[in-house]
């Protein structure tokens, strides 16, 4: 009786897995594909009316207008008179892929035991079978930045992109940079004791940071020694120093932006990356002087302090925009991975509140990937990159109107089909017969 109880509970397991698992990742391009009559949204700020955009083995062959390019080069074309299309939009600092469900421990890796494991590793937990990453396709959203959390040094993130059967598979740049959760100079008391609530100084704000900077002098006095023996933590960080890598440093306040500036110069980390930045708009000259740029949290959200704008964080990306800091979306928070199909909207809300509709657009296209070092491949539809790119009936910025008739991932046309698009069908077959 136990055995034949194993082997149902076996079964219904295996057939439930098979019911969750995202469509077949699409087979490679076979035939190169056209795409003519529709309004080119680069990435870069530019539009082409009228264009034809050519794409052959997963990389962009041909971008400009209808009139110069050849159709007798490509052995497929779409026509989308009235259709828009754009690069693959690109989320940073999420954590899509290694938690699916919150209340399920087993599907949990976010973040790992330790204070200080830069050598901790996103990539080789990303699940590319997540429910969750089928949700973002049909909003656009075909890249992503897998991001550890928890602890000071939580780790190393990659980017990827979301058709895949593996995390190999997914791969766009593999450990392109050390996340820091930096500490704040400020604490709040703990009302459920009986403290004030209200805001005062961190008492262990220079210990923290100390505990940072001495982690640091020590890796490099080891990686500049004999290595001996082996120190993994240490090892994990050497291309901090000459620049492989970058430095993400999640931080909100305007004196620990400052800080981490200061220990940038002073330990000889390059490639600094602010994420959050909730106050990098009061240090916004000092971050342009010094070409560092900002991944912003997503615009959906409350301001940070009772005494902003409450509309600030709708205009926050304009004002660091304009002092000429390279800004991006992220979607750390709340429901993040959930939240992050709505990237899109986040550049749109940015749009409504002052920021040019295609400076917008830049923040989930080229600013992403010059953020993220993958400029060189994806960010914008340019001749030799890759043919991650989707039409779309309308303005992708906006919810009403980004409804995507083709998405390619490398020149593979991918599924926009989702489990709530299952339902949505489903359901709308149901009410249309009554």
């Amino acid at each position: 009786m136990k055995k034949l109880i194993k082997k149902i509970t076996i079964a219904l397991l295996l057939m439930s897995l098979g019911a969750v698992a995202q469509q077949t990742p699409a087979s490679a391009q076979s035939e190169s594909i056209l795409i003519i009559g529709v309004t080119a949204h680069l990435g870069n700020g530019q539009i082409i009316e009228n264009a034809a955009i050519g794409f052959d083995q997963g990389k962009i062959t041909f971008v400009g207008a209808v009139s110069e390019a050849d159709t007798s080069n490509f052995s497929k074309k779409i026509e989308a008179t009235g259709k828009h299309v754009y690069p693959g939009f690109i989320v940073s600092n999420t954590s899509n892929g290694i938690l699916e469900i919150d209340a399920v421990r087993a599907t949990k890796d976010t973040d790992e035991v330790g204070e200080m494991i830069p050598h901790i590793r996103s990539l080789i937990a990303y699940n590319a079978e997540s429910r969750v990453t089928e949700t973002l396709r049909p909003n656009g959203v075909l890249m992503g930045q897998i991001t550890p959390r928890g602890g000071t040094i939580s780790g190393t993130s990659s980017i990827v992109q979301f058709d895949a059967w593996n995390w190999e598979d997914a791969a766009i740049k593999i450990d392109d940079g050390i996340h820091v959760n930096w500490p704040s100079s400020i604490s709040f008391g703990k009302w459920w004791l009986g403290e004030d609530k209200g805001p005062k100084a961190n008492k262990k704000y220079a210990e923290s940071v100390n505990d940072i900077k001495t982690f640091m002098a020590e890796a490099q006095a080891y990686l500049s020694g004999l290595k001996s023996p082996m120190n993994i933590p240490f090892e994990a960080v050497e291309d901090l120093f000459n620049g492989e890598q970058r430095f993400y440093v999640h931080v909100s306040g305007q004196k620990e932006i400052i800080d981490v500036i200061h220990f940038c110069k002073e330990t000889g980390i390059k490639n600094l990356v602010i994420v959050h930045g909730a106050e990098a708009h009061k240090v916004a000259d000092i971050l342009a002087a010094n070409n560092i740029p900002v991944i912003l949290d997503r615009a959906h959200r409350l301001p940070s302090h009772s005494d902003e704008d409450i509309f600030f964080p709708y205009k926050h990306a304009k004002m660091l925009m304009d002092k000429g800091v390279v800004v991006a979306i992220g979607v750390e928070g709340q429901m993040e991975r959930m939240q992050a199909r709505n990237l899109p909207f986040y550049a749109g809300t940015f749009a409504a509140y002052g920021l040019d509709k295609e400076e917008a657009l830049k923040l989930i296209t080229l600013n992403a990937a010059k953020i993220l070092g993958i400029d060189n491949i994806v960010g914008t539809l340019e001749v030799g990159k890759d043919a991650t790119l989707f039409i779309s009936e309308g303005d992708a910025l906006d919810m009403r109107t980004n409804i995507l008739s083709y998405a390619f991932i490398q020149g593979r046309e991918i599924s926009l089909e989702s489990h709530q698009t299952e339902l949505f069908e489903r359901y709308m077959t149901k009410y249309s017969e009554e």
